[in-house]
C-alpha cells in the first residue's frame, strides 16, 4: 500500500520576518497552526517538521510533533524536505507544506494530495482565483497561468497574464503547498536552480525550466500565507474580532 507523508520546511531565518514561526497567535506558534491542521488530514499517513533550528526544534517536540534537523544551506523548502524524505524511504508521496500559511485546511491539504494521486504529473499544487484587484500587482502573491488541462505554465511575481486587453485577463494566485511522487521530488532538487528561480524566488520553476509537470487544482480558500508583520497582524485580528 502506497503511503503519504507531509513535511513542513520550517527554517528560523526568514528574510522578511525572522522567527515568524515561533510567533504566537492565541497563545499557539505558527508552526503549531500548521502542523496541526496536516495531522488532521484524512490521506497523510504522518507528518514531519523539517527544521535548520534547534529553538523551533524544541518547540516542535514541546507540542509533540515529529521534528527532525536539516541542513541550514539549503536553497528551498522542496530541498529541505528531500533531506527528510530520503531518510523515510516508506513514503511513496510527499507533501511539501508552507510553515507559515496556518489558515490552510485538511480538505485542501486533501486536495493537494488528490491530485497528486490521480493527475498523472510529477508535482501537484493549488490556486485560487483573486477577487481582490490589490493582490494582482503584489508581489508577495504570487500568480499562475496554466492550460486547459489545468497544467501548469508560469508562476511568477508579476501580473500575468498582462493585461493588454484587460476584459480578457483573468488572474490565479497560487498557494504554496506542493504533492510529489518520491522519485520526482529527488529528481527536481538534483538540478541546479535556474535563472527564472532566482529572479522570481520561486522554486517551483526549477522543476518547469527542467521539463517537469506541475497539475494544478481550483480551490476557493485564501488563507493568509504570514511573509510579514502586517500579515501577522491581520492573522491576530481574526482571533481579536472574535
Amino acid at each position: 500500500m502506497q503511503k503519504t507523508v507531509i513535511i513542513i520546511p520550517a527554517r528560523y531565518s526568514s528574510t522578511r520576518l525572522k522567527g515568524k514561526l515561533l510567533m504566537e497567535v492565541n497563545s499557539k506558534p505558527i508552526i503549531q497552526w500548521v502542523y496541526e491542521a496536516a495531522k488532521k488530514s484524512a490521506l497523510a499517513d504522518d507528518v514531519i517538521i523539517a527544521t535548520d533550528s534547534e529553538l523551533i526544534l524544541n518547540k516542535a517536540q514541546e507540542f509533540g510533533a515529529k521534528a527532525e534537523m536539516t541542513s541550514s544551506e539549503h536553497k528551498s523548502g522542496s530541498d529541505r524536505i528531500c533531506e527528510v524524505a530520503k531518510r523515510h524511504t516508506e513514503y511513496d508521496y510527499i507533501l511539501n507544506m508552507q510553515g507559515d500559511e496556518p489558515q490552510i485546511t485538511p480538505e485542501v491539504i486533501d486536495l493537494a494530495i488528490k491530485t497528486l494521486i490521480e493527475g498523472n504529473c510529477d508535482i501537484s499544487t493549488l490556486v485560487r482565483e483573486i477577487t481582490d484587484p490589490e493582490q494582482i500587482n503584489d508581489p508577495n502573491c504570487v500568480k499562475c497561468v496554466f492550460d486547459n488541462d489545468f497544467r501548469a505554465l508560469y508562476f511568477s511575481r508579476c501580473p500575468i497574464p498582462y493585461p493588454r486587453n484587460p476584459e480578457y485577463a483573468k488572474y490565479y494566485a497560487h498557494i504554496g503547498i506542493y504533492g510529489y511522487k518520491r522519485e520526482s521530488l529527488i529528481k527536481m532538487t538534483t538540478f541546479e536552480q535556474s535563472d527564472i528561480e532566482k529572479a522570481e524566488s520561486l522554486e517551483q520553476l526549477r522543476a518547469l525550466k527542467n521539463g517537469m509537470t506541475i497539475k494544478v487544482a481550483l480551490t476557493k480558500l485564501n488563507p493568509i500565507g504570514i511573509d510579514t508583520q502586517r500579515d501577522l497582524d491581520k492573522f491576530k485580528s481574526l482571533f481579536n474580532s472574535k
